[in-house]
């Protein structure tokens, strides 16, 4: 607001201060609108307004100097900036100040209503005063006319559409992955065949004099299937299945090479299944009496005793019914591949106990690598302490043939017919190969009492196969040493040549199909080695009999590079 002060002692001046100081002038003064006038912006300008000068100007010259006042608080003040600021004054009624340019106001009732004796106030601020800055500092430079002021934030804000980041990130990742593809375990090197050295057939042609009925199958143990024939369909096995009763005797409760075994004691059961006339049994046995493991085993396999069979089943599982070694004998079939055989009993009397001749091939080579197998089921005959009579083996004739046949089992009733599983040999050149065979379900035609005919027939028939083999068992050379077989793969795309050390020579009969393989020495394969290391072996056939070349590195084997490791997949 506008103060008028006057000085003291000055001539010319308003009258006791007790009444009210007003201007003597005859002309409206525009002291201000409806709000307070505030001269000066940066501080309160006090302005001394002399009526009645030293120089004793009248009132005329004093309104020109009020006047010039006013004008330059309007010009310096928060309304300078022109008509369209919002102290602008209007024509509303409610907010014009008396005197303020209306002609005629009296000046004295205006006067009269503002009087030094009211409190001032302090000026209040419009609408056109400078904000207070919200966030920026004050001390920061005003925008430029015509121009936004940039927007305030708290700190500095990341763009992850900005090429620089993705850069970024992509380095961060590639130095991560290199260290992981580094450090993380190499895959194992491993040893791969050629594909042109897969099988090789014998040189020839064969033909074997299968029989007319039944099924049958025929193998090298040292170099794998001669042949199969007839459908593969399960059959009764009879007596044969007690082949499978041995093997889960020794893999249970196995016998050293000569060792005589545990002693195993005769129950009431076995002394009275041996009074039988309808199966092939043990006769004389007493309750007590006392058989070491592999006299128990002669009983089995030689004559073919089954009470015998139900015996050591009760004695393994320390039962008193067969059932639990039932259970096991099939499992061991499903172990060994047998997926069309089933047993019900262990000594094949039962017509539900079924087999082929191809699963009964899988287990006569499983059983003849057991050392007191093979011996036992060699034997014409044997004589066992506390047995009234000698043992006597049912293949005696064949036993004692120019064929080599050492055993393995036949069996006959009415259900099963005849079947045989056999064992045989034949030497060739500095070799001789196991030769194994089966036949099932030979049936002779006519009356035929407990299948005794039957068994006649297929021993006949078998020997037939066997004198044919033997006669046409030759060997050839399927490999010539140095040569190219496979690579061992490091597993990051490395592969070194693989180079037999020797002739890989196999046996068989012409026409017959010979798979190879390779196989590892057993030891962890290297991962770096000189040229002509020895890593393995070129196989034909399986177990004891199979045959097999060592192969060595052609060229020198290197670590897999730092290049390697990082661009593996594996």
């Amino acid at each position: 607001m506008t103060r008028i002060t006057q000085p003291e002692d000055e001539p010319g001046t308003a009258e006791a201060s007790t009444g009210p100081v007003r201007p003597d002038v005859d002309t409206d003064t525009d002291i201000g609108t409806d709000t307070e006038t505030e001269i000066g912006t940066d501080t309160e300008t006090e302005i001394g307004t002399e009526i009645g000068t030293e120089t004793g100007t009248g009132t005329g010259a004093e309104e020109r100097a009020l006047s010039e006042h006013i004008r330059d608080a309007d010009t310096e003040g928060p309304d300078a900036d022109g008509p369209d600021a919002d102290d602008t004054d209007t024509d509303d009624p409610d907010t014009d100040v008396p005197g303020d340019d209306v002609p005629g106001v009296d000046d004295k009732e205006w006067t009269e209503d503002r009087t030094l004796e009211e409190p001032h106030e302090a000026p209040q601020a419009t609408s056109t005063a400078p904000r207070e800055p919200s966030s920026a500092s004050a001390l920061d430079p005003a925008p430029a006319p015509g121009t936004t002021p940039p927007e305030v934030t708290a700190g500095r804000r990341l763009d992850i559409r900005s090429p620089r980041v993705w850069v970024a990130v992509a380095l961060v990742l590639g130095l991560v992955l290199a260290a992981v593809q580094t450090v993380r375990p190499l895959p194992a090197p491993v040893l791969r065949l050629d594909a042109a050295h897969a099988s090789y057939t014998v040189p020839g042609h064969f033909a074997m004099p299968w029989p007319g009925e039944g099924q049958a199958a025929v193998t090298l143990p040292g170099t794998g299937v001669v042949g199969t024939h007839g459908r593969q369909r399960p059959v009764p096995t009879a007596s044969v299945a007690k082949v499978m009763t041995a093997y889960v005797l020794l893999t249970e409760r196995p016998l050293r090479k000569g060792e005589e075994g545990p002693m195993i004691e005769v129950d009431a059961k076995a002394v009275e299944e041996g009074r039988s006339k309808h199966e092939s049994r043990i006769e004389g046995l007493t309750a007590g009496q006392k058989f070491s493991q592999r006299d128990m085993l002669k009983m089995l396999m030689i004559p073919s005793g089954n009470n015998i069979a139900r015996l050591l089943a009760r004695w393994v599982t320390d039962s008193r019914t067969e059932a639990t070694f039932v259970r096991k004998m099939n499992a061991a079939a499903r172990k060994l591949g047998m997926k069309d055989t089933t047993y019900t009993d262990p000594s094949g009397l039962d017509a539900a106990t079924v087999s082929t001749a191809v699963d009964q091939l899988k287990l006569a080579e499983a059983v003849m690598r057991f050392d007191a197998f093979r011996a036992v089921v060699a034997l014409p005959s044997a004589t066992v302490d506390g047995l009234d009579e000698p043992l006597i083996n049912n293949m005696d004739k064949l036993l004692m043939s120019e064929l080599s046949i050492r055993g393995i089992k036949t069996g006959s009733n009415t259900p099963a017919g005849g079947t045989l599983v056999w064992a045989a040999y034949k030497t060739v050149g500095d070799r001789t190969p196991l030769i194994l065979g089966t036949m099932l379900d030979q049936h002779f035609d006519g009356a035929d009492p407990n299948g005794a005919d039957s068994l006649t027939l297929v021993k006949d028939n078998s020997k037939k196969i066997v004198r044919a083999i033997r006669a046409s068992l030759t060997s050839a050379t399927a490999v010539r040493k140095g040569r190219v077989v496979g690579y061992l793969d490091d597993g990051l795309g490395g592969r070194t040549p693989l180079v037999t050390e020797e002739d890989f020579t196999v046996v068989g009969v012409p026409g017959q199909r010979v798979e190879l393989r390779v196989t590892a020495r057993g030891a962890p394969l290297p991962r770096s080695a000189k040229a002509g290391t020895e890593v393995g072996f070129l196989t034909a056939g399986s177990g004891p009999d199979a045959v097999k070349v060592p192969v060595t590195l052609r060229n020198e084997l290197s670590s897999p590079s730092f290049m390697a490791k990082l661009t593996r997949w594996s």
